[in-house]
């Protein structure tokens, strides 16, 4: 938008979903369980399939609205960047004050209350089906902060960290919405690290954690053996979710060598309910984190043209013990990463993988300068040596019943509102053991 609008909606001031957001995503109510595709706006969502049905589109332009009788919106994000631009715009302009289509929602007393659905009365579900999932490491003061922790300083970073946009494949049918509870998982762990020989046991993990992470959803895919190139990645992106990829670090520390984790990540990982469009994200631009100078420069195919090709949103984790004393324990940004989606797109289809609508891409844990902004348990407490106070309670990981809320939102001070992603939740359940 090229000036600041309002809605003839009330929207709160502190609402994630201000007019200039309209995140998409899939609800269903008590009164219709039928799954079906809604955008946040203010306290509502705004049913889109109901509004499609009662002529909502009709002066849009939009012809394809078919795909909002989908389940999932996986058939809307395929359509492309264009199609998602031309219905976000609409949206705005029919939820505006003093805009063009006041007869359509604004004076439409009973379309209005057969579509705008209170928050408080829907329930919020996978926003796609997601076929794969990569979750990379490109955090980089994460990825140094733990390199301090297992190797000392002298080697934290291995040589290719700063050429290469680390990546794993995770697990695509553990990932859940908001709100889920996760179960303790239970794994091999090496009791006596120092014990030799070294003899695993299966237990639970004692070292659970959370990851602070942002990811993206596919929208356009590639063929295979078709290459995606940095400067068009962006266009195959759909929109941005926030994710707690929960991970049991304990697990992980044995397994990992010699290819990286497996079921220290794979029991658990949690994503907010509504997907910020990237045309929203616009004035929250910034650039990556510098480079050595002596790291040399990025390999050509990784080149950007477009040097504020990341998102200053701010982060804050919020920890809730199973006592129920309260604190945010972590405040950061998005900004924190060396290499940016566009170029983790071009590196995951450089040998000619590829890539298809919902699929999801992970940033890796996102951590600041300081202590304050750290993303994990394992960089806060230091592996365990340093306890975490929480109101009359203390931590070095999570305990069954405690529970992490994430949030993330950005604001340029415009008057404009917030553009932000709700929150993603979880709640430790005690392990079957």
């Amino acid at each position: 938008m090229t000036s600041i609008r309002q809605s003839w909606l009330d929207i709160p001031v502190d609402s994630h979903f201000s007019l200039r957001n309209i995140p998409f995503g899939i609800i269903s109510t008590a009164a219709d369980p039928h799954r079906r595709p809604a955008v946040a706006i203010g306290n509502y969502a705004l049913d889109l399939l109901e509004f499609s049905n009662s002529g909502g589109f009709r002066q849009s332009g939009f012809t394809n609205t078919s795909v909002f009788e989908n389940p999932t919106l996986n058939a809307f994000g395929a359509l492309g960047r264009a199609a998602h631009r031309l219905v976000r715009t609409y949206i705005q302009d029919i939820l505006a004050a003093s805009g063009p289509y006041p007869d359509l929602l604004e004076r439409n007393h009973p379309l209005r209350e057969r579509t705008l659905l209170p928050l408080s009365s829907v329930q919020n579900h996978l926003p796609l089906e997601i076929g794969d999932y990569t979750d990379f490491f490109v955090g980089r003061n994460h990825a140094y902060n733990c390199g301090v922790i297992f190797r000392g300083p002298d080697n934290a970073l291995n040589p290719n960290y700063y050429h290469v946009p680390v990546g794993y494949h995770g697990r695509a049918s553990s990932i859940v919405i908001s709100g889920t509870p996760i179960k303790r998982p239970v794994g091999q762990i090496l009791p006596d690290p120092t014990a030799v020989p070294k003899i695993p046991v299966l237990a639970p993990t004692q070292r659970l954690d959370y990851e602070l992470e942002f990811a993206a959803f596919i929208a356009t895919g590639n063929n295979m053996s078709e290459r995606i190139n940095v400067n068009d990645a962006e266009q195959h992106i759909f929109g941005y979710v926030l994710m707690n990829d929960w991970s049991a670090r304990d697990v992980q520390a044995w397994e990992y060598v010699p290819l990286g984790p497996f079921t220290a990540k794979n029991f658990g990982t949690s994503i907010s309910a509504w997907v910020v469009l990237s045309d929203a994200l616009e004035p929250f631009r910034t650039k990556p984190l510098a480079r050595p100078a002596d790291a040399g420069d990025v390999l050509p195919y990784l080149k950007e043209k477009n040097e504020e090709s990341v998102y200053d949103i701010e982060l804050q984790v919020f920890y809730q013990t199973t006592d129920g004393d309260k604190a945010v324990i972590s405040k950061g940004s998005t900004k924190y990463l060396l290499f940016s989606f566009a170029q983790m797109i071009a590196h995951h289809t450089v040998t000619g993988a590829n890539l298809r609508p919902g699929d999801l891409i992970a940033s890796g844990t996102i951590s600041g300068e300081d202590s304050g902004s750290l993303g994990s348990l394992l960089e806060k407490s230091q592996a365990g040596k340093v306890h975490i106070a929480i109101g009359q309670s203390t931590r070095t990981f999570l305990q069954d019943g405690d529970t992490i809320t994430f949030t993330a939102a950005a604001d340029d001070g415009s008057g404009a509102g917030l553009v932000g992603f709700g929150k993603v939740t979880g709640t430790i359940l005690a392990p079957d053991y």
